[in-house]
């Protein structure tokens, strides 16, 4: 049987998909991939569905290798070093790891999340409707926790169908938007003022149940606590402290802080992706923008099988470049005899 070995990994790294919905009501949290549009484009280029199951990987190195067969993958979201047995590989693209070989990736670089989707998805047993893992709740499949050295994803051999790479619109820069409120009434206007005009840094605390903003302090008016309410991706809520927290997709379904903002969903992936200590601002847009937004970035995502293209394969001959005389004529600094002077 061909499979797929986590030969190491580092923490922060499990099987996400679209998330599970519909269960909000029964406080069954969502989870899900951290940047849907780096699981989208990943799944694309195999031609899986775009939010099927893959491995997110946290921020640092990992190692895969295929057993019992070639796997194909592809890898997108933030970049990193690649190879497989020593041969370098692109990101957005698919690739097809030979069996016994093993694909290495590096640090993450600009950004926090990379995917690798497997060709016919990852097979599990559906919790509630997805594989997505959420360790709190026990949550997942095939593991119901965070990726270890070790475990094993059952794969299809790979179909030897030509790779291929994605060209992805440039990713948008500048402020994380956000909408004002629900409770944006709990905080004076200076405090308002004082959220949308400072420069905010991601904690190291962070986790994928929320992000933990590094700024000044945002005074309530009437105290902390509020009457427990829904919460969605993106709430921004402020605890005692006066410190914002993001809701991100393993958050509860219900919170008692006074939320100021909400981060609108088309910008939600690129804050996740926000490394922790890079600097960033908040701007507030009206609920008609920010729809817009949302059916763009839906929109994209129906679009993202419009931006495959081949892949031209180059083999380089390493040790024929070893014998020739690519650099011309050498000469040497300190022997006037081999230098080429004109008069």
């Amino acid at each position: 049987m061909t499979k797929l070995i986590i030969v190491s990994i580092g923490p922060a790294s499990s099987v996400q998909d679209g998330g599970r919905h519909g269960a909000q009501r029964y406080g069954l949290t969502p989870s899900g991939a951290m940047d849907r549009l780096g699981l989208a484009a990943a799944n694309t280029l195999l031609g899986n569905a775009p939010f099927a199951a893959a491995v997110e990987i946290g921020p640092f190195g990992t190692a895969f290798r295929a057993r019992g067969g070639a796997v194909r993958v592809a890898l997108a979201g933030a970049t990193r070093n690649a190879d497989i047995a020593g041969r370098l590989v692109a990101f957005d693209t698919s690739m097809t790891i030979p069996d016994g070989e093993t694909l290495t990736l590096g640090f993450a670089k600009g950004g926090a999340f990379s995917y690798l989707a497997i060709e016919g998805g990852i097979t599990g047993e559906p919790m509630f409707g997805s594989l997505a893992v959420n360790a709190r709740a026990g949550l997942g499949s095939p593991y119901q926790r965070p990726l270890q050295a070790g475990d094993e994803l059952p794969a299809m051999a790979a179909s030897g169908t030509p790779e291929r790479r994605i060209e992805l619109p440039q990713t948008a820069s500048g402020s994380i938007r956000v909408l004002l409120g629900p409770q944006d009434d709990e905080f004076a206007d200076e405090a308002r003022q004082l959220f949308l005009g400072s420069e905010w840094k991601i904690s190291p605390t962070s986790d994928r149940m929320g992000y933990r903003l590094e700024g000044p302090v945002i005074k309530h008016l009437h105290g902390h606590n509020i009457v427990s309410d829904g919460t969605v991706d993106g709430s921004i809520q402020v605890p005692g402290n006066g410190a914002p927290i993001v809701l991100m997709p393993d958050r509860g379904t219900t919170g008692g802080y006074p939320k100021i903002a909400t981060v609108i969903s088309a910008d939600l992936g690129r804050l996740a992706q926000t490394t922790a200590g890079t600097g960033f601002r908040f701007k507030a847009i009206g609920m008609v923008e920010a729809q817009a937004e949302a059916k763009k970035f839906v929109q994209l995502l129906r679009a993202l099988p419009d931006c495959l293209r081949g892949i031209e394969s180059m083999q380089l001959n390493v040790e024929a470049l070893h014998d020739a005389n690519v650099a011309g004529h050498a000469v040497s600094a300190v022997d006037a005899d081999t230098w080429h002077t004109s008069i």
